[in-house]
């Protein structure tokens, strides 16, 4: 499986399956970042090309390294989160600055 970040592709900011002739992100990752993966309707209905694909939470690198736009958590709060979530649940990003 993949995630579909060409904007020339009709398949742009969507889920795909690999391989694909498109440019797309891995939803397999070694270090087992995507074991869990919550997607945010971040630009898709509609989706603009070229305002940006996928704002993911996943699973956080042991480090906490940063991720290229996405937010992580460890997995242990990442599954108690996933235990409170219903269908229409939104999500709110804010700024701690």
């Amino acid at each position: 499986m993949g995630w579909c970040d060409d904007t020339q592709s009709p398949k742009y900011n969507k889920i795909i399956k690999l391989p694909s002739s498109n440019s797309y992100e891995k939803l397999y990752k070694k270090e087992n970042i995507y074991d869990i993966i919550l997607v945010l309707n971040y630009n898709m209905n509609p989706t603009i090309k070229g305002k940006g694909s996928a704002i993911f939470i996943h699973v956080a690198r042991k480090n906490y390294d940063k991720t290229e736009g996405c937010i992580a958590l460890n997995k242990r709060d990442l599954l108690k989160i996933l235990k409170q979530l219903k269908k229409n649940t939104e999500v709110m990003i804010v700024d701690q600055k």
